[in-house]
């Protein structure tokens, strides 16, 4: 678990957005090829896009480009001319979108049924209190941290409004490594209640969202996060556990504060 004051951060940021990012409405059909974010983790205008995904079930390779690093930026720069962030890449349909706003509506268009929902139709008010969310979490300004690059993607199993995956992934985003964010939010009403009183009251816990069920047949169990790694095939649920994994297995010396 988190440390007392990185906990209470993280919750409420997540509260200032009023929990956004939790519930989710899957598509019909998932596309065929995961969706491509150049993202900044604690950028107010990233976290909109991620919690769409989240609201849409869907998943997307996640690459983190914090301020001071180098590899996805520089990438973002040569690829399309600026380094603003976010921007979505949909190799589905060829579409490439700066602004976060812009890249909602296409993701609703495209796989959400076309059908906006009201709360982002308020674009401008979504942003804001984005904005109040991103000045509650510390470490936006921290280095980043050297690390090597998995041969394979890491996969972690989350959700955007979990204040215990948040700082697994502003780990992974100060760390520059890319990870296929599976996104695995909830849309059923006994998913609410906590692990503890649906196991007193014998509630059956099964999901029905894909990453869940995969989650479940992979590790045994489910929780947010969780992290399997192709490359070791080690797989971790406890954020702390999983940050000390990655400083331990990917990190190269410098700033680990």
């Amino acid at each position: 678990m988190p440390n007392a004051v990185s906990l209470l951060s993280s919750t409420l940021a997540s509260s200032l957005r009023g929990w956004s990012g939790i519930r989710a409405r899957p598509v019909s059909a998932k596309p065929a090829f995961a969706l491509k974010l150049y993202d900044i983790e604690t950028c107010p205008f990233c976290r909109l896009v991620r919690e769409v995904l989240t609201e849409l079930d869907l998943d997307a390779e996640i690459l983190p480009c914090p301020r001071g690093g180098s590899r996805y930026r520089t990438e973002l720069l040569e690829r399309a001319g600026k380094a603003q962030f976010p921007y979505l890449v949909d190799p589905n349909t060829g579409t490439e979108l700066y602004e976060s706003l812009d890249i909602i509506d296409y993701l609703y268009e495209t796989y959400g049924g076309g059908s906006l929902p009201p709360k982002w139709r308020a674009g401008q008010l979504q942003t804001l209190s984005s904005m109040l969310a991103s000045a509650v979490r510390p470490n936006w300004h921290r280095e980043i941290i050297p690390a090597r690059v998995p041969d394979q993607l890491l996969e972690l199993y989350s959700f955007e409004a979990s204040p215990y995956a948040r700082p697994v992934r502003e780990l992974l985003c100060r760390m520059e490594i890319p990870y296929l964010l599976r996104n695995c939010g909830r849309n059923q009403a006994r998913e609410w209640l906590p692990p503890a009183l649906r196991k007193r009251l014998d509630i059956d816990t099964s999901s029905t969202l894909p990453n869940r069920i995969a989650m479940e047949q992979k590790a045994g169990r489910s929780g947010i996060p969780y992290l399997y790694d192709p490359n070791t095939g080690q797989d971790l649920f406890e954020s702390d556990e999983i940050m000390e994994y990655l400083r331990r297995e990917y990190g190269t010396g410098g700033d680990e504060n």
